[in-house]
């Protein structure tokens, strides 16, 4: 660990920190548990998993992903302390999974899933803050999915926040966003100034200001409860810790739990290794994480998370990318953010609770912006409709559904082009002259070639002088040796003038 980018991972840490809190709450309630369980995540996310994780800049803590599941697994077991054992187990698999080398999985991502994948997230986070920048804030932080559990969409949620506006909240948006705009301009970037204080906690910091304004001169534009971040607070640091839960170890022989505990370790480290990729595509330096001690390092963080009473958690692209897009440079913009959620827990509680959830929808509207930016769509279209393909349909399968089916669904896609890909250089045709044809078979050839060798034999004329090369070839399926041999035995009625390498006469 360095601390030679000491003040941009700082600065970074703020940002990811302003970012984390309310999808720390949000998805917590959405998951039927208690605020803190979910900032108890974020910081074990920052500092535990961090501390131990190989990634430069991947941050982890509660996921949206797993709202769902935690929800159902809650409602079904006896309490929420029998819940954080399934959590601890959890983590053990995760830990397991890590050191059995698990974490290869996650290299078989095509770029065009992971690239959708990014893109989608970013489209998300604009359409998701929408609401919220027009004051419509009952619908928690975090939320991924496109259809909600008040029975709305991504779309209509927009159109009923249209109908129904806070002008204190639109104006808050815009001046933070301005401010955002304003600030990342080259000329203002040249500054010392904001390499230690982000542009993100002024433009934060604005809407606190202008919301104050409100109060005083105008009341009816003022945002309060539901509008504003909601850290649980307490007198002392003694009720704090009341406020804990911690795991009933007398449910340690249900065998639900088990069940509950494999499955929210797959889905967590499919997430973690989906994120930790896309965090890696997103590194301007292009460092590559160890998977397989980042599973170790999730499973450690389930494990402490479980014990103090909080979430499961996992690597996550939108604070992962929050962080990259605000300077960080190493892991201690993570660990840092765990630590600004300790201490807002602790000390900030009264503070962090002035900030307006449309202050934040303006920092995460740039975040959004830079993941799914035109020159990104550009640059995939131009590399081919086997790379553009993939990638758009894994935008429009996460956008309309959730980050797992839609990755599914992409992936699904991306296997057919590079299966497509494959048959075409396992077998080529190139016609040299009028009627000579060289047929060359490279590496593996299989069953799933015939198609393509039948259409070739079916373009050459009769009385053509061919070849067929199988030297590069390291394995031909019968099947194929079987279509050769056809061909061979058909080429005399045919005139055909045959040559072969690379295989005997009597394949």
């Amino acid at each position: 660990m360095t601390f030679k980018y000491l003040k941009e991972d700082l600065s970074a840490s703020l940002v990811v920190f302003l970012v984390a809190v309310p999808l720390c709450l949000g998805i917590a309630v959405a998951s039927g548990a208690s605020p803190l369980s979910g900032l108890i995540a974020g910081l074990v996310g920052g500092i535990v998993v961090g501390s131990l994780s190989g990634s430069s800049l991947s941050v982890s803590g509660p996921a949206a992903g797993l709202t769902a599941i935690v929800l159902d697994a809650i409602n079904s077991l006896p309490s929420f302390n029998a819940f954080l054992v399934a959590v601890i187990l959890a983590g053990i698999i995760q830990f397991l999974l890590g050191t059995f080398k698990a974490g290869v999985i996650g290299y078989y991502f095509p770029n065009s899933v992971i690239k959708g994948m990014l893109s989608a997230i970013g489209l998300i986070l604009i359409l998701k803050q929408i609401p919220h920048a027009l004051g419509d804030d009952k619908d928690y932080e975090g939320d991924t999915s496109f259809f909600q559990a008040d029975d709305q969409n991504t779309f209509s949620e927009i159109i009923m926040a249209i109908q129904n506006p806070s002008t204190g909240a639109i104006i808050i948006t815009i001046v933070a966003l301005f401010l955002l705009i304003l600030f990342e301009q080259k000329y203002f970037k040249r500054f010392s100034f904001f390499k230690i204080i982000p542009p993100a906690l002024l433009a934060v910091l604005s809407g606190v200001g202008i919301n104050s304004l409100f109060q005083s001169f105008k009341p009816e534009w003022a945002l309060k409860d539901l509008h504003l971040v909601s850290i649980p607070t307490s007198d002392s640091l003694s009720g704090l810790w009341g406020e804990f839960s911690f795991p009933d170890w007398s449910q340690f022989g249900n065998s639900e739990i088990y069940i509950i505990a494999i499955t929210i370790a797959l889905v967590a480290s499919i997430e973690t290794l989906l994120s930790i990729e896309a965090t890696d595509k997103l590194d301007p330096k292009k460092r590559v994480s160890p998977t397989n001690r980042e599973l170790q390092a999730q499973g450690a963080g389930n494990l402490v998370s479980g014990l103090l009473g909080g979430l499961p958690v996992t690597a996550v692209i939108v604070r992962s990318s929050a962080n990259i897009s605000s300077g960080g440079q190493t892991k201690l913009s993570a660990i840092f953010h765990g630590v600004w959620i300790v201490l807002s827990i602790i000390f900030l509680a009264d503070i962090m609770n002035m900030i307006p959830l449309s202050a934040l929808a303006a920092v995460l509207f740039m975040v959004g912006y830079k993941l799914v930016k035109p020159s990104l769509i550009k640059s995939m279209y131009q590399k081919g409709w086997d790379q553009f393909i993939p990638f758009a349909i894994t935008i429009f399968a996460i956008l309309f559904t959730d980050l797992l089916i839609g990755i599914s669904i992409g992936m699904a896609v991306g296997l057919f082009y590079v299966v497509k890909t494959n048959f075409q250089k396992s077998v080529r045709m190139v016609q040299t002259d009028d009627d000579h044809f060289m047929i060359r078979l490279n590496k593996d050839v299989s069953f799933l070639n015939k198609a393509l060798v039948t259409s070739y034999f079916e373009k050459i004329p009769d009385g053509a002088n061919v070849l067929i090369d199988a030297k590069r070839a390291e394995f031909i399926d019968k099947d194929i040796k079987e279509m050769l041999d056809d061909f061979v035995h058909s080429a005399k009625d045919r005139k055909i003038q045959l040559t072969y390498q690379g295989f005997d006469r009597n394949i």
